[in-house]
């Protein structure tokens, strides 16, 4: 039996870097609530939902890049979670007296939970890209009945086209079809291009085409 060869496990300093890093990130934001008045687990919720937003920005930052999408919102979020996260941290460093926080600081920490739901629901809720107008629907062409031939005794004589109406609805929205079409063109619609676009049968599109002349 062929024995696999057991692979040793060595420490990335990339990630030991990041979970000490971390590790005091959280305690120095745990410890600028408690000293703001939110005690108990309320204090240790802070850092979960500052380097929550953090991580939510990020990704999704990320995500609208690759998309090609704007991404200014994603950034402002990330910049506000980043200034809570670095304020923090500063803040202990001894710059603070934790002992007696100001009442600036008091109501930072106190509007945090919301801030942070607001950029937090934003951030997941991605918003539903407008569609596309809908073209608009053609009026309905109406035929007139082909008069019947009448029996005569004599030899029938080719009879004469039937001219060719069409109703004023279809020749209004043939009117917008046309000016569309010289607004972009600079030149007439012809009987083809107009018969394309209203789906209409070629005699009925030229005889719209000898109105709109």
């Amino acid at each position: 039996m062929t024995r696999r060869p057991v692979r040793s496990v060595r420490p990335d300093a990339v990630l030991v870097q990041a979970v000490i890093a971390g590790a005091l990130s959280f305690a120095h934001l745990h410890d600028l609530a408690e000293a703001a008045g939110q005690t108990g687990w309320k204090a240790w919720t802070y850092p979960v939902s500052v380097d929550l937003l953090l991580v939510a920005a990020w990704h999704r930052l990320r995500g609208l890049r690759d998309s090609g999408e704007p991404a200014r919102s994603a950034w402002s979020w990330f910049a506000v979670a980043l200034a809570a996260s670095l304020g923090a941290n500063v803040a202990t460093a001894g710059l603070l007296d934790l002992g007696d926080v100001p009442d600036w600081l008091r109501i930072l920490v106190a509007g945090w939970p919301a801030l942070a739901f607001l950029g937090g629901t934003l951030l997941v809720h991605r918003p539903t890209p407008a569609s596309e107008p809908a073209p608009e629907p053609l009026p309905d062409v109406e035929r007139e009945p082909e008069p019947e031939p009448e029996v005569s005794a004599a030899p029938a004589l080719p009879a004469a086209p039937t001219p060719v109406t069409a109703p004023p609805a279809l020749v209004a929205h043939a009117r917008k079809i046309a000016a569309d079409h010289r607004a972009r063109t600079g030149a007439d619609i012809d009987a083809e291009t107009l018969r394309s676009r209203l789906g209409v049968p070629y005699p009925l599109a030229e005889a719209i085409a000898a109105q709109l002349a």
